[in-house]
C-alpha cells in the first residue's frame, strides 16, 4: 500500500498518543459537543414526519446516541476485524433522513428498521470484505469530491442552527445570529492566535462561552431535564420488523453512499498525516458502519456512519489521538443510557452549536479540497469531472424541486447530493481515460493517482 506523506498538518497528538487525563476528557467532550445536535436531529426529523409521541422520540434519540458511542469505540479500538483503529467519530447520517421519513410514513417504522437490519451488514460488509479489489474505483479524486460535497451540503443545516433552528418562532433573530457569531469568532481566535490547551480546546471553549451567553440572555430551557428519566434500558424489536422490496432497495443504495462517505471521512482524517488509509483500516471502518447499523436497527437506532464535522475538528486542532475519540464514544454511550444526562446536553441552544458546526463543515470541505489537490493533477479531464460532480450535487441540494417530475422513488434517490456527486464522479472517473481510472493504465512514469508526489511504502 502506498501512502502520501506530503501535505500533513502539524500534529499535536498522534494516532496512538494518549494526552493527560484532564485534557483527554475535555478533548473527547469537544467531539461530543460538535456532533450531538446533528446526530440527534435525524431522530427528531424522522419522528416528526412519522408523528411519534414525545416518549417514543426520546427513546429513538437514546438509541442513536448509544449506538453512535458503541460504533465510535469500536472504530478507535477494534473488535476482531471490525473497526479501523482510527479516530473516527460515528453518528446518524443525514443521508438516511429523507428515505427513513418517507418509508416510515408509507410503510411504517417496522419496514425502516427491517431494511436497515437486512442491508446494513449485507452492503457495507460486502464492500469492506472486497475493498482491496474495489479500492481502485475510489481514488482521491472520487473520495475527495465526496468529502467536499459532504461539507458543502451540510453548510445550510449549520446556518439553520445558527439562525435558531428551523421552525422556531424567532428564526433569524439577532440574538441567535449573535450567539453563533460569538462561538465562531472565539473558536477562530483561539485556534489562530493562541497555543497549547486553548488552541486544542478552541471549539469546546467557544461552545462554553456561547452557552454562558445564552444563559445570560435567558434562552436556555431546562424543562426537558426535569422531565427526563435517569436511566432507560434498550428494547429490541420495539418497532417490529418487516421486509419490503422498495425500502430494502432504497436503503441498499444509501448504504453504498454511506460507505463512500466513510471512505471519504477516513481519508479526511488520515490526510492530517498526509496519507490515505490502508486496506485494513478501510475494511475495518466499513465493517463497523454496516455491522453496528444492522445491530442498532434491532433496537430502533437509525444507521450510523462516520461524522464529517469531527474529521474537521481533527484537521482544525491537530489532535489525531484515537484515545480522545474513544473517550467521546464512552460519553455518547452513557448519554444513550441516561435520558436525563442527554437532555442536559441538548439544553444548549441551536445557535450555539450552529456557530461551531458552521466552522467544522467548512473545514470538512477544505480537507476534501486538500485530498484532491495533493494527489490529483488538475488537468482538463479531472476539472470536467470536478465540475460535473459538484454542479449536479449542489444543484439537487439547492433546488430539490427540480426533480419533482420524477417518480417518488427516483426523487428519493437522486435528491441526495452525496449520491449524485459520488455516482457521477465514480462513473466519469471509471469510464473516461485518465491516470486515476481503474480501466486504464497510469502513465509509466507516474504511480496510479499520485502524479509528481514523493511516496513511501507502509508495507512491512
Amino acid at each position: 500500500m502506498v501512502s502520501e506523506t506530503d501535505g500533513a498538518i502539524d500534529i499535536e497528538y498522534g494516532l496512538d498518543d494518549r494526552p493527560p487525563w484532564p485534557k483527554l476528557l475535555l478533548l473527547g467532550l469537544q467531539h461530543v459537543a460538535v456532533m450531538i445536535v446533528p446526530a440527534t436531529a435525524v431522530a427528531y426529523i424522522v419522528a416528526g414526519a412519522v408523528g411519534l409521541d414525545a416518549s417514543t422520540t426520546t427513546y429513538i434519540v437514546q438509541m442513536v446516541l448509544l449506538f453512535s458511542g458503541l460504533a465510535t469505540i469500536v472504530q478507535a479500538y477494534t473488535v476482531g476485524p471490525v473497526g479501523a483503529k482510527l479516530p473516527v467519530v460515528m453518528g446518524t447520517s443525514f443521508t438516511f433522513v429523507g428515505a427513513a421519513a418517507t418509508i416510515g410514513v408509507n410503510y411504517g417504522l417496522g419496514a425502516v428498521f427491517g431494511a436497515i437490519l437486512v442491508t446494513g451488514w449485507a452492503v457495507e460488509g460486502l464492500i469492506g470484505w472486497q475493498f482491496k479489489r474495489l479500492q481502485k474505483f475510489f481514488p482521491p479524486l472520487v473520495t475527495g469530491l465526496v468529502v467536499v460535497i459532504i461539507g458543502l451540503y451540510l453548510v445550510p443545516s449549520a446556518m439553520n442552527n445558527a439562525a435558531g433552528g428551523v421552525g422556531t418562532a424567532d428564526y433569524g433573530a439577532l440574538h441567535h445570529l449573535s450567539l453563533a457569531m460569538l462561538v465562531l469568532t472565539v473558536a477562530v481566535v483561539l485556534n489562530m492566535f493562541t497555543e497549547g490547551v486553548t488552541r486544542l480546546l478552541s471549539t469546546l471553549i467557544a461552545i462554553a462561552v456561547g452557552y454562558v451567553a445564552a444563559l445570560v440572555i435567558g434562552i436556555v430551557n431546562f424543562a426537558p431535564v426535569a422531565e427526563a428519566a435517569w436511566f432507560a434500558i434498550p428494547q429490541p424489536g420495539r418497532f417490529g420488523f418487516s421486509v419490503e422490496p422498495v425500502p430494502v432497495v432504497t436503503f441498499a443504495f444509501l448504504f453504498l453512499v454511506s460507505a463512500m462517505e466513510t471512505v471519504g471521512d477516513m481519508s479526511s482524517v488520515t490526510s492530517a498525516e498526509g496519507r490515505t488509509p490502508d486496506d485494513e483500516e478501510f475494511r475495518g471502518g466499513l465493517f463497523t458502519d454496516g455491522l453496528v447499523s444492522s445491530i442498532g436497527g434491532i433496537f430502533g437506532a437509525f444507521p450510523v456512519t462516520s461524522f464529517s464535522q469531527n474529521a474537521g475538528i481533527i484537521n482544525f486542532t491537530g489532535v489525531m489521538s484515537r484515545h480522545v475519540v474513544g473517550v467521546a464514544g464512552v460519553v455518547l454511550a452513557v448519554l444513550g443510557l441516561s435520558p436525563k444526562v442527554g437532555a442536559a446536553v441538548t439544553t444548549i441552544p441551536s445557535a450555539v452549536f450552529g456557530g461551531a458546526i458552521l466552522l467544522m463543515t467548512g473545514m470538512v470541505a477544505a480537507s476534501g479540497v486538500r485530498l484532491i489537490t495533493l494527489r490529483t493533477e488538475l488537468n482538463r479531464r479531472n476539472m470536467v469531472i470536478l465540475a460535473v460532480a459538484l454542479g449536479l450535487g449542489l444543484g439537487v441540494a439547492t433546488q430539490p424541486k427540480a426533480l419533482s417530475g420524477l417518480p417518488v422513488a427516483a426523487q428519493t434517490f437522486f435528491g441526495q447530493p452525496v449520491i449524485v456527486t459520488a455516482l457521477s464522479a465514480l462513473l466519469l472517473n471509471t469510464f473516461v481515460p485518465g491516470d486515476q481510472s481503474p480501466l486504464f493504465d497510469a502513465p509509466a512514469d507516474e504511480p496510479l493517482g499520485e502524479p509528481d508526489v514523493e511516496t513511501v511504502s507502509t508495507d512491512d
